[in-house]
């Protein structure tokens, strides 16, 4: 866990450092140069503006990507339940039919498993839609003296002894490395379902 945190603490600065960074220091080098022409020459003036204007969008898109990768805003914004369902909405369009069990009221949980139950849900969803073949697949939680997350679809599965992807490693990952347990269970044409268990403290 230390050594993934300051991995990602690295990342962080690479990206501050070598990328937002000097962007924002050439967009004030541009516009402080606008400044200086607009009056005399007016129509460099407002090329330099345009260019500035762009570097600030994409400014504030890699910001947001930063934020992203750190804690997903709708966490915030909507709660876990909230940020489940949109991301079910994400897929109304899709040919699975997708279902979230969830209660309406959750009781407070670490952040840390909040962040795991929305990104593992993601990672599963994404598996489903591509590869699982499946017609239905329901997302449940339950939070009780443990926090309980299932995702079960009647898809293709897979064999027993078949290899983990990286989605599936990446979510036992995140489960192990909070304490929790995650089960995998599968057969060919028998769908999927995979439970994890996180503790609360």
């Amino acid at each position: 866990l230390v050594t993934t945190r300051e991995e990602e603490r690295r990342r962080l600065r690479r990206d501050l450092h070598d990328g937002l960074g000097p962007q924002l220091a050439s967009q004030a080098l541009m516009l402080n140069t606008a400044r200086k022409l607009l009056r005399h020459d007016p129509d460099t003036a407002e090329t330099l503006l345009g260019e500035a204007t762009t570097q600030a969008q994409e400014a504030i898109g890699n910001i947001r990507r930063l934020v992203y990768a750190l804690r997903p805003p709708a966490l915030d914004d909507l709660g876990l339940v909230g940020a489940l369902h949109e991301q079910v909405a994400h897929y109304h369009a899709s040919a699975v039919q997708i279902t979230l069990d969830a209660p309406v009221h959750l009781p407070p949980l670490p952040a840390a498993v909040e962040v795991a139950c929305y990104r593992i849900v993601q990672e599963a969803l994404t598996n489903v839609i591509r590869h699982a073949q499946a017609a239905t697949c329901l997302v449940r939680l339950v939070v009780e003296d443990r926090c309980c997350l299932e995702i079960r679809d009647d898809g293709r599965g897979f064999a027993p002894h078949a290899r983990a992807g990286v989605g599936l490693t990446s979510m036992r990952e995140r489960t192990e490395e909070l304490g929790g347990t995650c089960l995998i269970e599968s057969a060919p044409n028998q769908g999927t379902r995979i439970v994890m268990q996180f503790p609360l403290t």
